[in-house]
């Protein structure tokens, strides 16, 4: 019985093994997405729990401060609540200034947005620290990944990939650590909330993560030790 199980294993180890080549060399023929630029340059989108100041000219002056809430909405003097997530701070601005023009004639409305918390990125797969956090001023590629305690040693560094919801659509930008290391920074693109950061691990390092999943159960039969890290990756086929 342990004989005909262990030939199963063996099977199965030899069909992962050939599965995952397979995979490597069809990663060959991937090609990257447009770059990011143009979407980096996209007017910023109020969401809850933005911080706001709100300002309304002439004198007298009202200036509030106001924080986004749950339902989307902030609440103004004398025109009540506003809806404010899911556009610019001049879309808001506009709204407002069409509401109180019966109150205050010829108003002048800015609005400043002075926090922005609801921006957030994700950084997975071969990096040290896998974590969200928000997204709070410019950052680009290398900082987002230093702020996770950078890859790893079996990270597959030339195919970061950025994961970007736009427009209704998923789109998948390729980035090159190696190249932005060596002063190539075209690939250093400008995060936006909601990017994934994607860190694959090397071809080889796949194959090895396969292997030691197939043989696991039988790390005491065969003598292994030792402790087993399990790496999680998200994102398309590589």
């Amino acid at each position: 019985m342990i004989s005909r199980h262990l030939i199963s294993r063996s099977s199965a180890l030899t069909a992962a093994i050939a599965g995952l080549l397979a995979l490597g060399l069809s990663a060959c023929t991937s090609t990257a997405g447009p770059p990011p630029s143009s979407e980096a340059g996209r007017p910023y989108r109020i969401g809850p729990p933005d911080q706001l100041v709100i300002t309304i000219l002439p004198a007298p002056e009202i200036q509030r401060a106001v924080t986004v809430r749950p339902d989307g909405m902030i609440s103004i003097d004398l025109v009540g609540d506003i809806p404010a997530a899911g556009r610019t701070p001049d879309e808001v601005a506009n709204d407002i200034e069409g509401r109180i023009s019966r109150y205050k004639r010829d108003a002048v409305v800015t609005v400043a947005l002075t926090q922005s918390l609801s921006t957030e990125i994700t950084v997975l797969g071969e990096v040290g620290r896998p974590s969200t956090f928000p997204l709070n001023r410019e950052t680009r590629l290398v900082e987002a990944i230093g702020m996770v305690g950078g890859p790893r040693a079996y990270a597959a560094k030339d195919k970061i990939r950025i994961i970007r919801f736009v427009d209704g659509q998923t789109k998948i930008y390729l980035t090159d650590l190696d190249a932005i290391e060596k002063g190539d920074l075209s690939t250093n693109y400008l995060l936006q909330g909601g990017d994934v950061i994607v860190v694959p691990p090397t071809r080889l390092a796949r194959l090895g993560y396969a292997i030691q999943s197939v043989l696991f159960p039988f790390q005491k039969i065969f003598g292994f030790g030792g402790s087993i890290t399990r790496v999680m990756v998200t994102g398309g086929t590589m």
